[in-house]
C-alpha cells in the first residue's frame, strides 16, 4: 500500500503474490510507482507475502530506510536471503526443463545479493514509540500478535489518522501476546484471511492433545509423519508442542527432523528471544535431544530411507523447498501420513492435496496419493472472523472508511456483509489491486482511480492448476477405455479441439 501526500510517498509492506503460477507471474511486473521516489517503507512483519518484493524494490532504485521492529529485522536477514536463493534456483530449474527447449530463458525476479542489500536498509524501531518516516508524517508500530516481531502500522499526517492492521494473530496464540492498538481513526485497513469463518476456541493444552493423537496414530501406522510447515513461526510452534509432549511422555521418543535450512536459522532467532516469548518458561525449548536440524542436501536425501519419524519441512503450502522432495517420497506410501497445520491458498499444491486429489504433479513427475491426509486447524497464526471483528471494534470510532484486504473473495465479501450489518452508516470498501483513494479526515474515502480487473481472473485456481490436474489423470482415464479404437478416437477428439483454436487464431491473424 502506497500512501502519498504533498510529494511525499510511504509504502507499507512490499510482498510477493503467492498462489497459482499465473498470480505469481504478477511479481515480475513493474511496480505501479517509481521505487526511487519513495521516501520511506514501513514493514509490518517478515512473512514473504508482506516483505518478499523488498529486494526488487531496492534493486530498482529505493535507497531509503525500511522501518520495522528489531525481531523483524533479525528474521529478514535469513528470510530475504532464502527468497533470493529460491528465485535463482527455481529459475535455473525451469530453464533446464526439456519442455522449454528453445524458448527464451527466465530471469530471477531478484538475487540473493539483492536480498541482502535490502536487509541492510532495515532500520529497527521499538513498539509504541513515535518516529518520523518522512517530513510531516508520524508513525507507530503496535503488536499484532501474529508472528515474532509482527506489528500493525499507525500513520498520522496533518490530522488524518490511519491504521493498517498487517496480519493479526488469534487470541491465546503461542509465543505472542494478543494484538494491541489505540482507538479513534479516520481510516482503518484490515486483513481478512479468515474473514468468513469462525474457528473453535481451543486452548494450548487442547491443541497439544490433537497433535498427540496425530503423532501416535502416524507412528502406529509404521511410516513417517510429514508436516509441511512455514519456516517462520509454525515450525517453532510445532517444536514447542512436540517438546512438551516428549517431556510428558505423551508420544514415543521418535526422531524429529526439522529439514529446512531457513527454519533452522529462524529457530536460532527464536532462541535468542526465548526469554521474551510466552509459553517458553524463559528457556530455549528448541534444545531438545530428539530434535535434529538438517542443513545439507545430503542429510535431507538420507531421510528417504527413514521410517517412523516426524519430518517437518518448508514450504508450508508445498510450493517450493524440501517439502516437495518429502511429499514425492512419502505420498505414494500407504503407511505414511501428511499432516497440514497451516493455511493453504487456492492454487497451491497443499490445497490440491487437501481437496482430495488422487494424483499430483511434483517437479514434473506424477505422484499417486495413497498416504493418510490429515489436518489440524488450531495452529493458525491468523485471527478468525470473530477476532477480526473484535479488533476492528476496538479501533472505533472510525469516522472515514474501513478497507478490507488480504483475503480470498469469499472472506472479503463475508466480512463486508457482516460489517455493513453491524454498522449500516459505516463506509466499507473492498479495493481492487491498483485502485487509488483519497483519505480525508473525518470523511469516507473517495476513489480516484479504478483497479485492474484482469488480476481477478488469476486469483485462485488458474489454467495451469486445471492442466496439472487433467494431465496427471489423463493416462489413467485413457487406460480405462478398453477398446483401442475408441481410445484413439478420444485422443483425436482432444487434438481436434486444440487444432480448432490454432486454426481460429490463424484466420484471425490474416483478417487483422
Amino acid at each position: 500500500m502506497e500512501f502519498s501526500h504533498r510529494g511525499k510517498s510511504i509504502l507499507v509492506d512490499c510482498g510477493m503474490f503467492q498462489g497459482s503460477r499465473s498470480l505469481e507471474n504478477l511479481n515480475m511486473e513493474d511496480f505501479a510507482f517509481a521505487p526511487g521516489k519513495l521516501d520511506a517503507v514501513i514493514l509490518s512483519h517478515a512473512h514473504i507475502d508482506h516483505s518478499g518484493l523488498l529486494p526488487k524494490l531496492v534493486a530498482e532504485g529505493y535507497k531509503g530506510p525500511i522501518w520495522c521492529t528489531g525481531p523483524t529485522r533479525d528474521l529478514l536477514e535469513f528470510m530475504l536471503a532464502d527468497a533470493g536463493r529460491i528465485q535463482e534456483s527455481e529459475t535455473e530449474r525451469r530453464n533446464r526443463r526439456r519442455d522449454r527447449a528453445g524458448e527464451d530463458p527466465f530471469e530471477p525476479i531478484y538475487t540473493e545479493q539483492d536480498a541482502l542489500a535490502a536487509w541492510e536498509q532495515c532500520k529497527p524501531v521499538p513498539l509504541e514509540e513515535w518516529f518520523e518516516p518522512a517530513p510531516g508524517v508520524r508513525a507507530r508500530l503496535w503488536n499484532a500478535g501474529h508472528i515474532l516481531g509482527s506489528a500493525s502500522v499507525e500513520l498520522e499526517c496533518e490530522g488524518t489518522r490511519v491504521m493498517c492492521s498487517g496480519d493479526l494473530g488469534p487470541e491465546n496464540k503461542a509465543f505472542q501476546p494478543d494484538p494491541e492498538g489505540p482507538s479513534g481513526f479516520d481510516h482503518v485497513i484490515c486483513e481478512t484471511t479468515y474473514g468468513d469463518r469462525e474457528r473453535e476456541r481451543i486452548s494450548l493444552e487442547q491443541r497439544r492433545k490433537l497433535l498427540e493423537v496425530e503423532v501416535n496414530a502416524a507412528i502406529a501406522r509404521g511410516g513417517n509423519l510429514v508436516i509441511p510447515a512455514f519456516a517462520l513461526e509454525r515450525a517453532q510452534e510445532l517444536l514447542l508442542d512436540l517438546a512438551f509432549l516428549l517431556q510428558e511422555g505423551a508420544i514415543p521418543k521418535v526422531r524429529i527432523f526439522l529439514d529446512s535450512p531457513l527454519a533452522n536459522r529462524v529457530t536460532g532467532v527464536f532462541g535468542r528471544y526465548a526469554h521474551e516469548l510466552e509459553d517458553t518458561g524463559g528457556r530455549n525449548i528448541f534444545e531438545h535431544p530428539s530434535f535434529h536440524f538438517t542443513t545439507d542436501v545430503s542429510e535431507s536425501i538420507k531421510l528417504n530411507s527413514v521410517s517412523g519419524a516426524v519430518i517437518i519441512a518448508a514450504s508450508g503450502m508445498c510450493e517450493a523447498g524440501r517439502i516437495r522432495h518429502h511429499l514425492k517420497h512419502n505420498l505414494h506410501r500407504r503407511e505414511s501420513t501428511v499432516l497440514f497445520v497451516g493455511y493453504q491458498a487456492e492454487g497451491t499444491l497443499g490445497r490440491v492435496i487437501l481437496e482430495g486429489a488422487q494424483t499430483v504433479r511434483i517437479s514434473g513427475a506424477d505422484v499417486r496419493v495413497r498416504a493418510q491426509i490429515r489436518r489440524i486447524d488450531s495452529y493458525s497464526a491468523h485471527a478468525d472472523k470473530g477476532e477480526l471483528l473484535t479488533w476492528m471494534e476496538e479501533r472505533q470510532p472510525v469516522s472515514g472508511s474501513l478497507f478490507l484486504c488480504h483475503g480470498e473473495p469469499g472472506a472479503l465479501e463475508g466480512m463486508r456483509r457482516e460489517l455493513q450489518k453491524r454498522h449500516r452508516e459505516q463506509s466499507v470498501r473492498v479495493p481492487q489491486i491498483g485502485e487509488v483513494y483519497s483519505l480525508p479526515a473525518g470523511e469516507p474515502a473517495k476513489r480516484l482511480a479504478t483497479g485492474r480487473s484482469d488480476i481477478q481472473d488469476v486469483v485462485g485456481r488458474d489454467w495451469q492448476n486445471a492442466y496439472a490436474e487433467f494431465a496427471t489423470s489423463l493416462k489413467t482415464r485413457l487406460s480405462e477405455i478398453r477398446d483401442e479404437e475408441r481410445r484413439m478416437a478420444a485422443l483425436k477428439q482432444m487434438r481436434g479441439v486444440l487444432d480448432s483454436y490454432a486454426e481460429h487464431r490463424a484466420r484471425k491473424g490474416k483478417q487483422d
